[in-house]
């Protein structure tokens, strides 16, 4: 409250009203009494003493102004209250924890010191600590040091080791809290929580309000704006109250001290009413009010909101990229088909009905796989799942302890190995088949191994000597586990079905085979490997998701001839190749409920939605029919040509785009930067840690509550609670209903304030005694009205999904609209008109007698009451009509469903009644009689009429003055070409690109020699030119060779070793025309496309 009581009109306004205390009980108790005319005087006298009332403005000013900020400081407290709930809910998150030799997930705030944490990819770790055991485990710890190179964490003997051998650069025994977990899994002992904390004490010191959201940010510019005008209107009311004042102090032959002095505190508490009416303070709190009441009841529909301004921004969203798994489907895998090898088929007819893609002898029920299955064949898949996973069952009983206390002491990798993968574990084990909670894909082939008893998977995984882990990556689209076998190293791999596949030199033949492992082998040829393709092919086409799982033999480990990492590990790259195929499984992950449907919602309010999916071309296809993504005119193309198109290509393609398979996050975010360049605002679905960067660079980054990394969260705008594609189309629903809130508040806002100004200015001129028809008093009660309870009541609205069925506004569209203007104007003149009247000729018009002067002071007493009484019935009717912002006529729509709009209106009208019957002096009024309410409730009603009228009039002549005026901008005007995106500039690129590129990039090695960030930094004490020195880097020198060696580069058509590059990079840097990539038939188009389609009509002349 003492906050709110800083605003220095307010405190401007509480010094004239003290001061207007102290002269009104100056005047009410000092000698001589004032006598004032009446009726019925005393005898002997012509008039009667005034009452001692001059005190009563004072106190009522005070009092008035303390309600005011009172019932402000009670919204803020809401505001905030409800804000620090949805705080605590954003950061409550589970760790898993080591205690007493067992694993527990416990809340993030529950952990204390010397616990024993476990990190994963993707996870944000939010304590201190020191490393105890640690597998290649990666941080990327620039949030707390500024440096962007990757610190790997070691244990400390490795670093002492490491020290000792001088390698320990980019290396760290400590963890810092703030860091993200880019690779490897370990453990650390926690050293330091909360506030103690290195990311705790940074936070605290970088401690400041919150940023304001967009929204807040023009309406704070219009409020500056109607503010100047405001007090523009009251400082020009005061000079010529002024003015009139001095000429009649001066004409005056006897002047009153005492009664010039009030009449100065009257003109100046006048004038200041008026700046404090004009200042709309509820502007800014409507948006916050709309903002807190929606985030509130966003996050009981599955929305966590982390940053306001997107609850904004998505309700103009004209693009969505989600995901699939999870967000379109139901993330409930199951095994419902697959190939052992190349010979043997199974399906479960019982859960799908699958097409054969062989003869049927070849084909057997999957309950009856294990009887067709060599044992051997059936061991090594058993190990593959079961080793090659992190998904776990949670231990209920003394079975797992035993384990922990022996295998896993033993070998602590293959506690690593089953612990919880919680950016996917967040469910419920219940709902798995079996209680599996982990990657969903990876349930659902554990699932398999439990339902045809193949084997305990705990056993089995933890009976295993792991050598080494390669966790899943989303650029490699597999994952590995490198075990000890009897006669060396089998290397088990699992991942995209295609590209495994493309990798394998030989497949399994389900036979018995005198060998060691009892697993023969054929080499795959291309018969063989085209009957396995379109195995792959028939599958995806109905919307299964096929899964490759492989192996590859060692007799030694390290393998020889490969180049060991710096932490001591063999390279994924150098052993995904020559492998051995044992089958592929299929899995069915079938549509969430209401993904249709939602779909169609967006479609319906002109949002375009794409899919980004790991799956191949077919799978996404068929998912995208299904759920109504992709649909006549659109492409569907797969990540690798998607990054050999070049910009102008990239430009005409994304409009059309549908489906975007194969797709890597680098490639979400290309699609991403490409859209918003072109003006669109962009959501984007992201549950990786890769797909930071597109969830940073969307208008609007969505993370997966349930499935989503850590780091995915950090980098999003609204998290997701239930994972559902359906709760985006909510956001959009809500974000909608923010921005109408605020233009409805905004449409009452105005009215009230031009009327009052208006009135208030006026009267006060052309009365000789400079008093308003409108007393300070009641222009503060006015202002309660139209500021914080209008705020609250129209704020609270709540979200209609009819706003699903207009397009998003536009970029430019103005805070204020057409229609909100016209509503404005017509409103505005016809209250401005009725108090005229009504001050002016209301005497007449009421057959009020002022034959007799006192009689003629309380018809005048009644006059403004009555004028005061219809100018708030006015703008409660007006605040009912305000709910409307389009051209329909029902103001009433859903006004059920919003309690808090229904008690407010209630509230006011029951003030304005006590106002009227007790408010007596502190209000200037006087009670009055039937016939003045019932016309102040009629010349209230005719606001409704009024406002169904304007709604039905033309809305293009309006617009085209409002153009003309400057008020509104052209909706036909071409807007500037402003690219978002970094380096969206093709110039380089389309000129002999591998040189100019790579030089291009060369270049920017010699900005860095300069010092970089480093050289900003209080902590480098040596000059950039002393180090150079030091390193013997000679600038000059080095500058002169750049004209040289630019030229001779461009010449020669120099490029880099394509060795030097990785495979993605060959990628994008070979770029390719779209004309000839359709010819090749690597764009598709969907089926129903007609033949005249512009964008394939452009595609095949070229």
């Amino acid at each position: 409250m003492w906050l709110a009581l800083q605003d220095k009109i307010l405190v401007l306004l509480i010094i004239a009203a003290i001061v207007s205390l102290a002269l009104g009980l100056y005047t009410d108790f000092s000698p001589p009494p004032e006598y004032t005319p009446c009726l019925n005087p005393p005898p002997g006298m012509d008039e009667c003493p005034a009452p001692a009332v001059d005190w009563v403005e004072g106190v009522a000013v005070l009092v008035a102004v303390i309600i005011v900020d009172l019932v402000g400081s009670l919204n803020d407290w809401q505001k905030e209250r409800q804000f620090r709930t949805l705080d605590a809910k954003k950061e409550a998150r589970n760790v898993t924890v080591l205690r007493d030799g067992k694993q527990c997930s416990v809340d993030v705030h529950d952990v204390v010191v010397g616990d024993v944490v476990t990190v994963e990819p993707g996870e944000v770790i939010p304590f201190d600590g020191v490393m105890v055991r640690s597998h290649n485990v990666k941080c990327d710890e620039s949030s707390a040091t500024g440096e962007s190179d990757m610190i790997q964490k070691v244990t400390y003997d490795e670093y002492v080791h490491e020290m000792k051998n001088g390698s320990i650069k980019h290396k760290s025994v400590f963890v810092l809290s703030g860091s993200k977990v880019l690779e490897g899994v370990g453990e650390f002992v926690v050293t330091a929580v909360g506030p103690l904390s290195m990311n705790g004490k940074l936070m605290l010191s970088l401690r400041e309000e919150p940023a304001n959201t967009p929204l807040q940010e023009k309406l704070n510019k219009l409020a500056e704006l109607i503010a100047k005008l405001g007090t523009a209107a009251g400082l020009l009311m005061f000079i010529a109250l002024m003015i009139r004042f001095f000429v009649r102090y001066g004409q005056d032959p006897h002047p009153d001290g005492k009664k010039y002095g009030e009449s100065f505190i009257n003109i100046l508490i006048i004038s200041v009413i008026v700046i404090v009416v004009a200042v709309p303070e509820g502007l800014p709190l409507a948006v916050t009010l709309a903002l807190a009441f929606a985030t509130r009841r966003m996050s009981n529909q599955n929305l966590l909101v982390r940053i306001l301004g997107s609850c904004e921004t998505m309700a103009n969203a004209t693009c969505v990229c989600t995901d699939k798994t999870g967000t379109l489907t139901q993330n409930k895998m199951n095994v419902v088909a697959g190939c052992i090898g190349s010979d043997l088929l199974y399906l479960d007819a019982i859960k799908h009905e699958i097409e054969n893609t062989k003869s049927s002898e070849n084909t057997v029920d999957m309950g009856a796989l294990t009887e067709h299955l060599s044992p051997s064949i059936r061991d090594a898949l058993t190990k593959l799942i079961c080793i090659n996973s992190t998904a776990f069952i949670p231990s209920e009983t003394g079975k797992e302890d035993h384990i922990v206390s022996t295998t896993m002491k033993r070998h602590w990798w293959a506690r690593l190995i089953s612990r919880p993968n919680k950016s996917s574990a967040l469910l419920n084990a219940s709902k798995g088949e079996s209680g599996f909670i982990g990657s969903k894909t990876e349930t659902a082939l554990l699932n398999m191994v439990h339902r045809l008893g193949w084997g305990e998977y705990d056993l089995v995984r933890n009976s295993a000597e792991v050598v080494q882990v390669l966790p899943f990556s989303s650029k490699r689209k597999a994952m590995g586990v490198v075990v000890k076998v009897n006669d060396g190293y089998r290397f088990y791999i699992k991942g995209a079905s295609e590209m495994l596949l493309s990798k394998s030199t030989s497949v399994v033949l389900n036979e018995q085979s005198k060998g060691s492992d009892g697993i023969q082998s054929k080499e795959l040829d291309d018969a063989t490997r085209g009957e396995l393709e379109q195995i792959i092919t028939n599958y995806a086409s109905q919307s299964l998701r096929t899964i490759g799982l492989c192996y590859r033999d060692f007799p030694s480990w390290p393998p020889q001839g490969v180049t060991l990492q710096d932490s001591g590990e063999v390279a994924f790259e150098d052993l995904d190749s020559d492998l051995t195929l044992l089958g592929i499984a299929a899995i069915e992950d079938p549509l969430r409920y209401g993904v249709t449907e939602a779909v169609r919602n967006c479609g319906r309010a002109g949002v375009n939605v794409k899919m980004c999916t790991g799956d191949n071309i077919l799978t996404a296809s068929s998912i995208g029919k299904q759920c109504g993504i992709y649909s006549a005119g659109g492409v569907a193309i797969e990540g690798p040509y998607f990054r050999q198109l070049s910009e102008a290509d990239l430009a005409e393609l994304a409009p059309h785009l549908h489906i975007l398979a194969r797709s890597s996050p680098e490639d979400k975010k290309t699609l991403t930067d490409m859209l918003k360049s072109m003006g669109e605002t962009v959501a984007v679905t992201g549950d990786g840690t890769n797909d930071g960067p597109a969830l940073k660079s969307a208008n609007v980054g969505f993370s997966m509550g349930i499935a989503g990394s850590e780091v995915a969260k950090e980098a999003s705008d609204i998290i997701l609670l239930d994972d559902n594609f359906s709760s985006i189309v909510d956001a959009i629903m809500w974000g909608r209903c923010v921005n109408d809130a605020v233009r409805k508040f905004l449409q009452f806002q105005i009215t009230v304030n031009i009327v009052a100004v208006v009135v208030t200015f006026v009267t006060s001129i052309s009365n000789n005694g400079e008093a308003s028809v409108l007393t300070p008093v009641q222009l503060l009660w006015l202002n309660l009205i139209m500021d914080t309870l209008a705020a609250l009541a129209l704020a609270t609205d709540p979200a209609d999904p009819k706003s699903l069925e207009r397009k998003p506004d536009r970029a430019s569209m103005p805070l204020i609209t057409t229609e909100m203007w016209k509503q404005i104007f017509t409103q505005s003149v016809y209250q401005i008109i009725l108090i005229f009247v009504l001050y002016y000729r209301g005497k007449s018009i009421l057959n009020m007698n002022d034959e007799v002067r006192a009689i003629a002071l309380v018809d005048s007493l009644d006059l403004d009451t009555l004028i005061f009484n219809v100018f708030v019935w006015c703008q409660l009717f007006n605040q009912v009509s305000a709910r409307r912002l389009d051209r329909k006529l029902n103001i009433f729509h859903n006004i059920h469903k919003n309690i808090w709009f229904i008690l407010i209106l209630l509230i006011e009208i029951g003030c304005q009644v006590l106002i009227i019957y007790v408010g007596g002096a502190a209000f200037s009024v006087k009670r009055i009689g039937g016939r003045d309410w019932g016309i102040s409730i009629v010349c209230g009603l005719i606001t409704w009429p009024l406002g169904a009228v304007t709604r039905l009039f033309p809305t293009e002549p309006v617009e085209k003055l409002l153009i003309k005026l400057k008020l509104a901008p052209d909706p036909n005007a071409l807007p500037l070409f402003s690219p978002s995106r970094e380096g969206t500039s093709d110039s380089l690129s389309n000129w002999n690109e591998p040189a100019i590129g790579q030089i291009a990039k060369q270049i920017g090695a010699f900005s860095r020699i300069r010092g970089g960030r480093l050289r900003a930094s209080n902590l480098v004490l040596k000059s950039n030119a002393k180090l150079m020195r030091e390193n013997d880097i000679h600038p000059r020198e080095i500058m002169a060779m750049v004209p040289a060696f630019i030229g001779t580069s461009v010449g020669g058509m120099w490029k880099m070793a394509t060795g030097e590059r990785s495979e993605q990079q060959q990628q994008q840097q070979i770029k390719r025309p779209a004309s000839v990539l359709y010819k090749e038939g690597k764009i598709h188009f969907h089926p129903d496309t007609p033949a005249d389609h512009p964008y394939l009509l452009s595609l095949q002349q070229k």
